[in-house]
């Protein structure tokens, strides 16, 4: 299934070659995830656009349309134009975390490379047909519903192919700090988002669709030709966890394994007179043989509630600056970007400190349960100032993303390669999609949420934020727990730790 990917004949070394292969692999799975980001975050920008203060563009020029709305776009230039945009929302989001839990069994029975590429270029597709809706003048909301809904659906196969294509090269010594650093691609991809929007919301808000899906297929066309799926294509060692065939081997040997790179991922290749036959011959691990794995279901629950919160500010954060703050559309898109910035940051912290002390649900509910009392106050006292303001906005977006980007990266990737599996790789994709399918359920339920609850009040949307992180912090406890005893233990220091 997979074609021979040709090795450069420069790369003689096998270290050299590894290295080079896991560089090209973060590269192009970062560069792969940012452009799906960028793709989705155009219409939090472009909200304010289709229903903005028409009074402050002067008189009306059309005698035959409402004064306050003349300048907005049907079909939402009506009073319920907030329970619209949520729909359009809820519909993108619905059918990617419907879509979710089926990708990743897709993931892990087709060429990752195959399938990570045709969902980008089916997804620059959609994106820019709902920019089209500009430039051929359609006022019809099924339109926009059914664009929102098939680009939900093909953006699923992104988020599996990429963490698998990682978790095929890295293996478990530093990865809450490689997959922190590397899982900033999701704030990259908004912040560029943003600014690529902007440029064209108060002009042509068209384009603000059409450039980003032009950039994610050409991205896509890249992945195609250049990125490597497994290290055993292109003759390198796979890290430890391919070769485990008990769980009885030394717990130091797998905490301290970095992947083909470090010493024990050489020595560990000798187990082996056929490295490669074990990684490609077990059959793919079943939906519920996944939900069996330990963790999987805590850290999935407590995902779906941190991405309840993480996409309410991806679709609303903008409207919100805009209705409080009173700034433009772009201005309060560049402003909204400093989410993310902290979000970066959040995802990095998350994953040294998770690294450190081998809490991976400990830090995640330490920084949610700081995150409750910080929205709390930046939605009292964050629009102040404007220097207030920015301070608020990445501290919040670094308590916020922060356990959401350690949940979707290293954690998946941990629970995708558990000791449990005994050395089957087949599982990665699958474990993934359920943790971020679930999540994603919470992703759909927050813009929803926010589109109904908003018109009683931007407090009562925080508050249900707030709650929402409160939930996620307490379905970790358990896990919490079990780290805690681990601590306690003859293996209180050792590093990688994972529940088991």
């Amino acid at each position: 299934l997979r074609p021979p990917i040709p090795v450069p004949q420069t790369l003689t070394s096998p270290l050299a070659s590894s290295h080079s292969y896991r560089g090209l692999t973060l590269v192009l799975t970062f560069l792969s995830y940012t452009s799906y980001h960028l793709s989705r975050k155009p219409i939090s920008i472009v909200k304010s656009q289709l229903h903005p203060n028409c009074s402050a563009l002067g008189p009306n020029p059309h005698n035959d349309s409402n004064s306050s709305t003349w300048c907005s776009w049907a079909p939402f230039d009506g009073d319920n134009y907030k329970e619209l945009f949520g729909a359009l929302d809820n519909a993108f989001l619905v059918a990617y975390a419907i879509g979710m839990f089926i990708s990743g069994i897709f993931g892990e029975r087709l060429p990752l490379r195959y399938y990570l590429s045709g969902g980008m270029v089916l997804s620059g597709l959609f994106t820019s047909l709902f920019g089209l809706g500009y430039f051929w003048d359609i006022h019809v909301l099924w339109y926009f519903i059914i664009v929102q809904v098939c680009n939900g659906l093909v953006q699923t196969t992104g988020w599996p192919a990429v963490v698998a294509c990682v978790g095929n090269w890295f293996g478990k010594g530093k990865r809450g700090l490689i997959m922190g650093i590397w899982n900033s691609h999701t704030s990259v991809g908004n912040i560029l988002g943003s600014l690529i929007a902007g440029a064209w919301v108060s002009s042509d808000w068209g384009l603000s669709f059409v450039v980003p899906g032009i950039i994610i297929a050409t991205v896509g066309v890249i992945c195609f030709f250049f990125l490597v799926e497994y290290p055993e294509d292109v003759d390198c060692n796979p890290p430890l966890h391919h070769v485990m065939t008990t769980s009885e081997k030394d717990p130091e040997a797998v905490a301290s394994n970095e992947g083909p790179l470090s010493l024990s991922g050489q020595s560990s290749v000798d187990h082996s007179n056929s490295p490669k036959e074990p990684a490609e011959e077990p059959e793919a691990i079943s939906f519920l043989g996944a939900l069996r794995i330990p963790g999987v279901v805590e850290f999935s629950l407590c995902l779906l509630f941190a991405k309840l919160v993480s996409y309410t500010f991806l679709y609303w954060l903008p409207l919100y600056i805009v209705n409080v703050a009173h700034f433009g559309a772009k201005e309060a898109g560049d402003l909204s970007t400093l989410f993310d910035v902290g979000g970066i940051l959040g995802g990095i912290f998350a994953g040294l400190i998770s690294d450190y002390t081998g809490g991976r649900a400990t830090t995640c509910c330490v920084m949610l349960v700081a995150a409750a009392p910080m929205l709390f106050l930046y939605n009292h006292v964050g629009q102040n100032g404007i220097g207030t303001s920015i301070a608020m906005l990445i501290i919040c977006g670094a308590l916020v993303n922060g356990p959401y980007a350690l949940i979707t990266t290293a954690v998946s990737a941990d629970l995708g390669t558990h000791e449990s599996l005994k050395g089957n790789a087949k599982a990665l994709s699958t474990v993934t999609a359920i943790i971020d399918g679930t999540g994603s359920v919470g992703a759909a339920l927050g813009p929803l949420l926010a589109g109904l609850i908003s018109p009683t009040g931007w407090n009562n949307v925080f508050y249900m934020l707030i709650a929402a992180d409160v939930l996620a912090c307490l379905l970790l406890a358990r896990v919490v727990v079990k780290e805690a005893r681990g601590w306690c233990g003859p293996m209180a220091r050792q590093r990688g730790y994972v529940v088991t």
